[in-house]
């Protein structure tokens, strides 16, 4: 679960987002700017991150502040999970990423299958959408995020590595390797395959 000041400081973040949005006075916008120095100093105190590069991300968020959306693709193949090795960190994850403006989540995780593990899927059934601050993921991130996990069948391609993967292949649930915790628990894991041996169970969220 994330910390109560992370919520805070995510929250005030937004506040300030929406009123630089909103507001045509002067001395509001100097009132959400300091709202918005505010939310960054308790982030970088809490998380190492340097206060000016937390600026440079909040300042590129326009409109009204809402969650940002990763989608996940969750591939079976011969009772194993397909997992895809991060250059970032050398984790393993289920392939995926953020959402692109204009695409579906269908459309979004087919794209992040393809471009990370070289295969192509199609999207059958909405497995999970998890509220990434209520699960254990680190590090902590100054976004909020929606995480929606998608059942996927392999249609063509072949396992092909890219300039964020390293490495591409099938695991069982009991040999399940060391995970990029920022983008997938290993509960998650066992909660797909759960939903892998029981195709009726309901859809997971929160």
């Amino acid at each position: 679960m994330e910390p109560e000041w992370m919520r805070w400081a995510k929250e005030l973040a937004a506040i300030a987002q929406n009123g630089l949005t909103y507001t045509e006075s002067h001395y509001e916008r100097e009132r959400y700017e300091k709202v918005r120095q505010i939310a960054t100093e308790m982030i970088s105190a809490g998380t190492g991150i340097r206060s000016r590069e937390l600026l440079s991300l909040y300042a590129g968020e326009n409109g009204y502040a809402t969650p940002k959306v990763d989608v996940r693709g969750v591939v079976f193949r011969d009772d194993k999970i397909l997992l895809v090795k991060e250059a970032v960190d050398n984790g393993w994850t289920l392939p995926g990423g953020w959402a692109d403006p204009c695409q579906s989540p269908t459309e979004a995780v087919v794209r992040e299958v393809w471009e990370e593990s070289g295969f192509e899927v199609r999207a059958t059934r909405l497995l999970a959408v998890y509220d990434r601050s209520k699960h254990a993921h680190r590090p902590l991130m100054p976004f909020h995020i929606y995480k929606i996990f998608i059942l996927c069948e392999i249609i063509g391609g072949g396992p092909q590595t890219s300039h964020e993967t390293l490495d591409v292949d099938f695991f069982a649930e009991d040999n399940i390797p060391e995970l990029s915790i920022s983008r997938t628990l290993p509960e998650q894991i066992h909660r797909m395959f759960e939903y892998y041996r029981d195709p009726i169970l309901p859809v997971d969220f929160d």
